[in-house]
């Protein structure tokens, strides 16, 4: 067992704790910033905001900086410190401004809370898939900007709709949307890989099964998946991946509805 620090040794000081979120700033700084006389003209946080997504869909998370930005805007890495403390801030900016695309329905209206769940869910994959570089991202925030927490909250209202008890509303929520967090990660990581190949999805495909079962240590298993993706139909890639998510999203749609029955005997 380690002994007791002595008490004679002089404290460490404390550490100052990690920045939560550029939603939950003082401010006091960026506004300081923002009154001063030399403030560059034609720049705010939402048109950096945007240059900030338009490069990260182009040159990927990697790449990204805050002197490629500032050179994209014209303008010195400097600025872009009046509308933000840090490059994290800009990322979850950028997160945020994203969330905005995915499509909302009227979850009290009182319509079919199955048709708006999967409306929900492809535009959750859809987004994953038009930003790869949204995945890493998305649990290293808190993701309390206005986009996002419209679109929790509709997601929330939508399960609440399903009858389900309210201590099962948070399970049925992962079920759905980790799902459909993982399903989009790898079809946007398998989109990417292609574009930066210079094939189409299908040529890629082709490739890469010709590649594998020429190898007589996967034939089996080669053997095997190719049977069942010949019963799954679907000419090209895009078709197959739309077969096998539009299934899944049914699967858990009736589990849903089945654990909601169940709980309401």
């Amino acid at each position: 067992m380690a002994s007791a620090p002595d008490s004679a040794q002089p404290a460490e000081p404390a550490k100052a704790l990690a920045r939560t979120s550029v939603w939950l700033e003082d401010g006091k700084r960026t506004r300081r910033r923002k009154a001063a006389a030399d403030q560059p003209s034609g720049l705010d946080r939402d048109r950096i905001t945007a240059a900030t997504v338009r490069l990260l869909d182009a040159e990927g998370l990697a790449k990204f900086s805050m002197r490629r930005l500032a050179a994209e805007l014209e303008v010195t890495a400097m600025s872009l410190y009046w509308y933000v403390d840090t490059k994290e801030d800009l990322l979850e900016l950028a997160c945020d401004a994203v969330a905005g695309e995915v499509p909302l329905p009227d979850s009290e209206s009182g319509g079919d809370w199955r048709d708006q769940l999967r409306e929900l869910a492809y535009g959750y994959r859809a987004l994953m898939i038009h930003h790869p570089w949204l995945s890493p991202l998305v649990g290293r925030f808190l993701n309390i900007g206005p986009h996002w927490m419209a679109l929790s909250l509709c997601v929330q209202r939508v399960i609440r709709n399903t009858g389900l008890p309210l201590d099962r509303q948070t399970g049925a929520i992962a079920a759905v949307f980790q799902f459909v967090y993982g399903f989009g990660t790898i079809e946007g990581d398998y989109v990417q890989r292609c574009a930066e190949a210079g094939l189409t999805q299908d040529e890629y495909f082709q490739q890469a099964m010709g590649s594998i079962g020429a190898d007589p240590k996967v034939a089996e298993v080669m053997a095997y998946a190719t049977e069942i993706m010949d019963a799954r139909g679907g000419e090209t890639v895009a078709e197959m991946r739309d077969r096998d998510f539009a299934f899944a999203l049914d699967l858990m749609i009736t589990g849903i509805e089945s654990m909601a029955a169940r709980a309401q005997r």
